[in-house]
């Protein structure tokens, strides 16, 4: 089991696993974009640190503001960079590579085995509905909280408590599973059983480790 990995509390079996998508069952980086922009890596490594893109990013995912905000105001602060801050909304879609296939079999077994199945996303309210369309597997959810449609995000508590409570959760019944180790930290603050992502083959392995994934 990963280090991040939270173990079930003697006696409560797992019956619901909770996927991030960014990073878990969705290949996102806004590098694929701008790699198609910009002439090197380290090219693209400079623009992203030069204008925050990462808590540019968070603050939409959070519904702090439409993405024209953002771009309005992030270009006023990095004029010289108008052209490429106006690309991220603009070709969203460029930076979804495809599904991350082992996480998305796994999420297939758990589904064909009866585990409930929910997700719990930072995403932008206005971009969500291009992975909806893409991406199939998002079918197999019963429900997906969004954090732009809700306001708030990860790792926030309170997008956390939306989750439980909408859905009647019990905590220590729930597998939540994200790549990110300060979302960890807080689904494991509020009693969820926490796995982080590093790749579907320890994913499987930890699945596997907390009784929720049959082995083989």
């Amino acid at each position: 089991m990963s280090p991040a990995a939270g173990r079930p509390p003697a006696g409560a079996p797992i019956t619901t696993v909770v996927f991030d998508l960014g990073g878990v069952l969705i290949d996102w980086d806004p590098r694929h974009l701008y790699r198609q922009l910009l002439a090197t890596d380290e090219d693209v490594d400079r623009f992203l640190d030069e204008v925050g893109f990462v808590a540019w990013n968070h603050g939409v995912d959070a519904g702090a503001s439409t993405w024209a905000e953002a771009v309005e105001a992030l270009a006023a602060d990095h004029p010289h960079h108008r052209e490429l801050i106006a690309a991220y909304p603009a070709r969203f879609a460029e930076t979804l590579v495809g599904p991350i296939d082992g996480s998305v079999e796994v999420l297939h077994e758990l589904a064909a085995q009866g585990t409930r199945l929910l997700a719990l996303t930072n995403w932008s309210a206005e971009t969500f509905p291009v992975a909806r369309e893409r991406f199939d597997f998002l079918h197999v959810f019963d429900a997906i909280v969004v954090s732009g449609e809700e306001g708030v995000a990860k790792p926030d508590a309170a997008v956390f408590w939306v989750l439980v409570d909408r859905h009647g959760l019990d905590p220590g019944a729930t597998v939540f599973v994200d790549d990110r180790a300060a979302n960890i930290d807080a689904a494991q603050d509020i009693g969820l059983v926490a796995v982080l992502f590093t790749s579907p083959q320890q994913l499987r392995s930890d699945l596997e480790s907390v009784g929720v994934l049959r082995r083989p």
